[in-house]
């Protein structure tokens, strides 16, 4: 008599994928505060970061279609991914939109870059304790980097009302494009912020 084979369905780690991804955006945003340091070379490390970053969100895609079981659903999964995605795009379009205007980065803007980053690091921490058992630990990193995009929020309003003591119009509209983008970037990172409570609230 032949034996029967089980075949287990796949349970690739989707989570871990996240997490993945999650430092990779880590990665870019550090490389956002060193180019609003002065480095222009960081420029190119941030995209190419961004480009890494696109690589995991497309193996990760892949995972979810084929996961039999997911520690969190997978429109959570999908939707935290996309999350990051969109911060990591925007810090990237932002540095070629300064390119583009031939605009340097400011104190302001190298303030906010250091908001955004450490709004990332501590989404990587909730990301860390995406478990039912440390749901208190993910939603307090999670607060922490709501925090971040809050205090961000303050440094663009400061910076947003001291243009109207430069006189010339060219840096002003440059600034003022490049700080709506930090604070459009610092929403995005509420946003994945907000879903990590939502997928934590779902598990307990």
């Amino acid at each position: 008599m032949t034996p029967h084979r089980w075949f287990l369905p796949e349970s690739p780690d989707v989570v871990g994928m996240l997490r993945e991804q999650a430092a990779i955006t880590v990665e870019g945003l550090a490389e956002l505060v060193a180019w609003a340091a002065g480095d222009e070379e960081a420029a190119a490390r941030l995209r190419a970061c961004e480009h890494r970053a696109d690589d995991h969100k497309r193996e990760l895609r892949r995972a979810l279609t084929t996961a039999f079981l997911t520690p969190l659903e997978p429109e959570d999964i999908f939707e935290l991914s996309r999350g990051l995605d969109e911060v990591l795009n925007s810090a990237k379009n932002t540095v070629r939109e300064a390119e583009l205007m031939g605009s340097s980065p400011d104190d302001a803007m190298a303030a906010m870059a250091r908001q955004l980053a450490d709004g990332a690091r501590q989404l990587e921490a909730a990301f860390a304790r995406l478990r039912p058992e440390e749901a208190d630990a993910a939603t307090t990193a999670a607060d922490a980097a709501v925090k971040s995009a809050r205090n961000l929020e303050h440094t663009y309003r400061a910076a947003m009302s001291a243009l109207i003591e430069l006189e010339d119009l060219h840096v002003v509209t440059a600034r003022r494009e490049l700080y709506r983008r930090f604070a459009r970037t610092g929403d995005e990172v509420i946003v994945v912020a907000e879903r990590v409570w939502y997928a934590v609230l779902k598990q307990t």
